[in-house]
């Protein structure tokens, strides 16, 4: 009687013990919050994979879902697929969230990708030819901002060299009759052998390999507005597991790692 009381105790103990582990398990994987940021692969996604082990700690599980152009970053965080992005500057957010109906807000500034006009076929922006063509990247905001760099260089004349809405239209004075394309930013780099120049966005000109120091012909001023956000729909904002990340973002941590990997290329802002 003795021996199967015993038996029935050590039974009890050890699935007490099993339901202990399990509880303690089933606790552990509440604990544990999961964020999704979109991203462009560089330098982006390059720096949030930076702080995954940071957030993780804080019980963050950080996955980045990184896309190859300007539009489905937003769009996925509009659907709500993912809760914040990471890519974009302020003014070519509000354009976008105005063209497309939804409200985001920028949660705070991490970096600032440098705009630069280059080429495989000149030197020197002396260099051109009259009727040579140049590519612009498409969205709004980038033009405008191409836009500005080509008269600060004195390529072209705009009506408003401060004008963040420029367009073709606002030329008003182009004395080699340069001709411009106007394609989305993955598809300038690409095309750059076929043209004069291009002006080039830093993530897509460090994926192909462009020397924004070497090869940069015209180069934006180092206080250029247009430095990029962590993004996230209105209301957002103020969530936790967003904060943390910002915080982690605007670390010493990933200053020193971005003024290291990217050198003058990509600039820390915070």
């Amino acid at each position: 009687m003795k021996k199967i009381l015993l038996v029935l105790v050590m039974a009890l103990f050890f699935v007490a013990c099993g339901n202990s582990d399990k509880s303690a398990k089933d606790a552990e994987n509440k604990k544990v919050q999961k964020l999704k940021v979109a991203a462009t692969p560089v330098p982006a996604g390059e720096i949030l994979n930076v702080v995954k082990d940071d957030l993780k700690k804080q019980g963050i599980e950080l996955e980045v879902v990184e896309f190859n152009d300007y539009v489905q970053p937003n769009k996925v965080l509009q659907s709500k697929e993912v809760d914040a992005n990471l890519f974009q500057h302020i003014p070519y957010m509000e354009n976008f969230s105005k063209k497309n109906g939804f409200e985001m807000v920028a949660v705070g500034k991490v970096y600032l990708p440098t705009l630069a006009l280059y080429s495989k076929k000149i030197k020197s922006i002396n260099d051109l030819k009259n009727g040579d063509t140049i590519l612009l990247p498409n969205d709004p905001t980038n033009l405008a901002r191409a836009l500005i760099l080509l008269d600060k260089g004195g390529i072209i004349k705009l009506n408003d060299n401060k004008n963040t809405e420029a367009t073709l239209k606002d030329i008003i004075s182009n004395p080699k009759n340069i001709k411009f394309e106007e394609l989305s930013a993955e598809q300038l780099p690409p095309r750059l052998p076929e043209v004069a120049a291009s002006i080039v966005n830093s993530s897509f000109a460090l994926n192909a390999g462009l020397s924004y120091k070497d090869d940069g012909l015209l180069k934006e001023d180092k206080d250029s507005p247009y430095a990029n956000v962590l993004a996230t729909l209105k209301g957002n904002e103020n969530d936790p597991k967003i904060q943390k990340l910002l915080k982690a973002l605007q670390s010493e941590k990933v200053k020193k790692y971005i003024e290291e990997k990217y050198k003058d290329v990509i600039i820390p802002v915070f």
